[in-house]
């Protein structure tokens, strides 16, 4: 996917069988993040390897566009505070 102001600002490297993945997969849906974020199966070659060129090696991870986020308690929190922005304390 060629990166432009319709891409989403997430990508989320998962594996389907992966606890710490399905965990994340379920915060997203939850909260209504799938317009916000790119699901990728790292089962594709092409997607692990972009999540090797970002850093990475295992899934769960979450790429912002600028940061690598690794982990399903980093992937969420990282979710949570782009849900948070814009909302009044």
């Amino acid at each position: 996917m060629a990166a432009g102001a319709d891409a989403p600002p997430f990508e989320l490297f998962h594996a389907i069988a992966d606890e710490g993945s399905a965990r994340v997969r379920r915060y997203v849906t939850e909260h209504e993040l799938l317009p916000v974020l790119r699901l990728r199966n790292v089962t594709y070659p092409e997607v692990l390897a972009d999540l090797l060129a970002r850093g990475g090696k295992d899934a769960p991870a979450l790429w912002d566009g600028a940061r690598l986020f690794l982990g399903a308690d980093a992937i969420i929190a990282r979710l949570s505070a782009h849900r948070d922005v814009g909302r009044a304390d």
